[in-house]
């Protein structure tokens, strides 16, 4: 397309900006707003950051959430192992960055697992979030599931997930969890901590992605 014609334009080029572009676009225009981040798709996921564990490490923070640009966050994890059996994966907040670790996390959790054996887990006080099924220490017994959160970047509301894993444990058996939770007090959250609740996590990948709707 002609310089003089971009964006379906003569003369003077409309500014461009996600959730407002104006204009005719060609392939190539639509190629070069997705570049410099100003294409509208509203819910497309863009990756942030992955992180693979390798050694083991206690915990894995992402700190650069580009809360700010983001409203809804989507984590994914995938073949987590722990160095022993039984420990459960949890989330605490850094609100400004400052790690959050007072009693101000509730969650509920439904789980089951392979041989008909289902329950609930919940808190009004935790100190951090329950997100991942228990997970056995030995080869192939491993977890893997996904996280949303919303609100992180808005400190006038709380903050809130919803999850889905599966993991093999100990025994071994399959077992899943889902459930949501919510830190209850506003504030601005601008990174999170995963970690194990006994022990080092010992393999894993970890991927934070952002979800634009704003």
């Amino acid at each position: 397309m002609a310089d003089d014609l971009k964006y379906g334009y003569k003369g003077a080029e409309p500014t461009q900006s996600f959730g407002n572009n104006t204009g005719v676009f060609d392939p190539n225009d639509i190629n070069n707003l997705i570049a410099d981040n100003k294409w509208t798709t509203f819910g497309q996921l863009e990756l942030i950051e992955t992180q693979t564990v390798t050694p083991s490490v206690s915990t894995v923070d992402f700190i650069d959430i580009k809360q700010d640009i983001y409203n809804v966050h989507f984590l994914t994890y995938n073949n987590v192992q722990a160095i022993s059996d039984g420990p459960t994966l949890r989330i605490q907040f850094y609100e400004s960055g400052v790690l959050e670790v007072g009693s101000v996390y509730d969650y509920a959790v439904q789980y089951g697992n392979g041989v008909g054996a289902f329950g609930e887990l919940r808190s009004t006080t935790a100190t951090n979030i329950l997100f991942g099924s228990n997970i056995g220490g030995s080869t192939s017994e491993s977890g893997q599931g996904y996280v949303y959160f919303y609100n992180l970047g808005d400190n006038t509301k709380y903050s809130f997930t919803t999850m889905h894993t599966i993991s093999l444990n100990a025994d071994p058996n399959a077992l899943f969890y889902f459930g949501s939770a919510v830190l209850h007090q506003a504030s601005t959250v601008d990174g999170i901590r995963l970690f194990l609740d006994s022990g080092n996590i010992d393999t894993g990948t970890f991927s934070l992605y952002g979800i634009r709707y704003l």
